[in-house]
């Protein structure tokens, strides 16, 4: 691309990208059901976990889904349009990510951005994201601990890309996420530390 080119194209995929994160699948899928706020409700967070305590399985189910397909809706756009510009996927699924985090329609308060960051995993790197999910479901399976899955599932995920030849700006970006990740997750870590940290069970509402 040439430098004009790139100077609208990096701000408006990354602004794109951004905007598209920032649609939380949580709120919106409560506000849908009549549902409470998962902000104000159980832990607090918009997100999967906590919208199944609060609604069941089908709402956590839609949420996971919804937060995971605006992670993988952005990259997966780029790769198609410009398959050659690993930076500009990188932008984009941390853009997506960031806009989970800090959703500009919901007074940047976002969630902990698993569901996000797998979907942007899946379009960068469909093995990479298998990978990561096998190391979810061999954590929670021994575990049942919704929280320390995902984190060794993020904290794995750059070693993954790095086996399959990723790019360093792709690994780079998940890097970030994980950084992110592990962020917003600290009052899980302290509670995992002190083994206090809840285990989930199936028994919530269908």
């Amino acid at each position: 691309m040439s430098s004009v080119t790139l100077m609208i194209t990096y701000p408006f995929v990354i602004i794109l990208s951004y905007l598209i994160g920032s649609l939380s699948a949580a709120i919106i899928t409560c506000r849908v059901m009549g549902l409470p706020d998962p902000r104000t409700t159980g832990s607090n967070n918009p997100g999967a976990t906590n919208v199944m305590r609060i609604g069941g399985k089908k709402a956590a189910i839609i949420t996971l889904i919804g937060d995971a397909l605006k992670g993988f809706i952005p990259v997966c756009l780029v790769a198609i349009l410009f398959p050659n510009d690993s930076t500009l996927m990188a932008c984009s699924a941390l853009a997506a990510f960031l806009g989970h985090l800090f959703p500009i329609f919901f007074e940047f308060k976002g969630g902990k951005g698993v569901a996000t960051a797998l979907g942007c995993i899946i379009a960068l790197s469909p093995w990479v994201a298998l990978c990561a999910f096998g190391t979810w479901i061999v954590v929670f399976l021994s575990t049942r601990i919704s929280s320390l899955s995902a984190l060794t599932a993020a904290i794995f995920a750059p070693l993954y890309l790095w086996l399959f030849d990723a790019s360093l700006y792709v690994v780079l970006a998940v890097v970030v996420m994980d950084v992110l990740l592990i962020i917003r997750h600290k009052a899980n870590i302290e509670r995992i530390l002190k083994g206090e940290e809840k285990k989930m069970s199936f028994g919530q509402k269908k």
